[in-house]
């Protein structure tokens, strides 16, 4: 499966940017899709996941409230609005999408990374 995020900016904090994520190909592949992030010197982190049927999502702790995942099966898109953006959501977002929750990072597939940067 392979996919294209779009959707970064720049954006003051208090702002909104929602981040989109199309996924083509092997769409089988992807029962689950979600979000990363990697701020600069930073390792890469978990931010959202959602399954196929959109039933199930999980947030981390330092979005919740803020971010809402969401995802299109008719457009194969997945979705992340972000609100409240702080200066420390500054990252790129990787979108990712895999055949189970509990796929290893290394099995997962990613896309390309968008850039997010929230100024204070």
């Amino acid at each position: 499966v392979q996919l294209q995020a779009s959707g970064g900016g720049l954006v003051q904090a208090g702002g909104s940017l929602r981040l989109s994520c199309a996924a083509s190909g092997s769409i089988s592949s992807a029962y689950v899709m979600g979000w990363f992030r990697q701020a600069p010197g930073k390792q890469r982190e978990f931010v959202a996941r959602i399954i196929r049927s959109g039933n199930y999502v999980n947030y981390a702790d330092f979005v919740k409230g803020r971010f809402t995942i969401s995802r299109d099966n008719t457009k194969n898109t997945v979705y992340l609005q972000m609100n409240a953006l702080k200066p420390e959501d500054t990252a790129v977002y990787y979108c990712y999408a895999a055949t189970d929750i509990f796929t290893s990072d290394d099995s997962k597939h990613w896309g390309q990374g968008t850039q997010v940067t929230v100024s204070s």
